[in-house]
């Protein structure tokens, strides 16, 4: 008698060999049924630390916590079939040092069941990707615009617009790729650059606000479903728009709550009948 075989979530190693293939497809996903939804779509779901601006309404991602992206890690990960699952470290919990780094991200996997960790830096975190990368901690980089130095470069801006700037990124996503990252997060890059380090690398590139050019493409999900009509982005493109609807349909359960309409026969539970 054979045994059905059993579909295997992509693993990191699945999404470098995509790699002049075809594009990536990827979005972050905070929660079990948003991940249940996006997972047969994807190649890639990323539990990112922009949780914290899109669930808890926090000015940037530095306040995010460790016990934070865990419990999201665990809602992704109860319901992923399909897509490589990674996992953001959040701020002050790698940059310290490569031993610190690794003692954060493993406790990430062993309690999320994640595939692997994202962590944002250039040449001055290679030797922590490369440390981690030895030890069996696959490491998705971060280069470009990096969320995490908001209060250090003085606001959310395009990158790479002067010669030294470029330079900077070029050398960051060399390093990075060196390091042993199985892929690279391109951020807020203009256009020519990110095309330019895409051809240059051995491993993949997701582009958001980069470059078409790039392996792959990721943008937040509540973004790309048009949860927040008060803030888009040049880069962002709503497939949908789902805040007006979730207005509405809150409003017109309000008027049927209001009204008695609601619940109606149908929704209530009546006492059965006995048999005479």
């Amino acid at each position: 008698m054979s045994v059905p075989s059993v579909k295997k979530r992509l693993s990191t190693a699945n999404i470098t060999a995509l790699k002049g293939v075809r594009p990536i497809v990827s979005l972050t996903a905070y929660t079990t049924p948003v991940a249940r939804l996006l997972d047969p779509h994807c190649d890639l779901l990323l539990v990112g630390d922009s949780l914290g601006m899109v669930l808890y309404g926090m000015d940037t991602t530095v306040g995010v916590t460790m016990e934070m992206m865990i419990a999201h890690g665990q809602a992704v990960m109860r319901t992923a079939k399909n897509a490589c699952v990674i996992v953001d470290l959040p701020f002050g919990a790698y940059q310290e040092s490569k031993e610190q780094a690794f003692r954060s991200a493993a406790r990430i996997m062993k309690e999320t069941g994640c595939d692997g960790i994202k962590l944002e830096g250039g040449e001055e975190m290679a030797e922590t990707v490369a440390f981690l990368t030895r030890r069996g901690i696959p490491v998705f980089g971060h280069i470009g615009l990096m969320p995490q130095l908001v209060n250090a470069i003085g606001g959310y801006r395009s990158v790479g617009r002067s010669d030294t700037e470029a330079d900077k990124i070029r050398r960051d996503a060399t390093a990075i790729g060196e390091a042993g990252a199985f892929a690279i997060v391109v951020e807020g890059t203009v256009e020519p650059l990110a095309r330019e380090i895409t051809a240059a690398l051995s491993i993949p590139t997701i582009g958001i606000g980069a470059s078409p050019a790039c392996d792959g493409q990721i943008l937040v999900s509540d973004d790309m479903l048009g949860l927040f009509n008060d803030f888009k982005p040049r880069f962002v493109k709503h497939f949908a728009e789902l805040a007006p609807l979730i207005s509405q349909a809150a409003e017109d359960y309000a008027n049927e709550v209001k009204a008695r309409t609601f619940p109606g026969p149908e929704h209530t539970f009546q006492v059965k009948r006995q048999p005479v």
